[in-house]
């Protein structure tokens, strides 16, 4: 099960219609708030280590296949 700001990523994949996205606009998943960007931060280095989330470089991030999966069935990893 993923905590509330990984599935906050996820989900914005979704609500862009992107399959990339760069770090800036991952941010929003964690609001203005310096402590939820860190946060964010945090919850990206743990998607891309479970191979939910690919580094395109430049600070852009990709949905990896088991990334889409996991993120259309409500951030519950199978």
């Amino acid at each position: 099960m993923l905590d509330s700001t990984a599935r906050g990523i996820l989900q914005l994949f979704g609500e862009f219609g992107q399959e990339v996205l760069d770090l800036h606009t991952l941010f929003e998943a964690g609001g203005n708030d310096p402590a939820r960007r860190e946060a964010v931060l945090d919850a990206v280095a743990r998607l891309v280590r479970q191979e939910l989330l690919e580094e395109r470089g430049n600070d852009f991030y990709a949905l990896t296949e088991k990334g889409k999966r996991v993120a259309a069935s409500g951030g519950i990893i199978r």
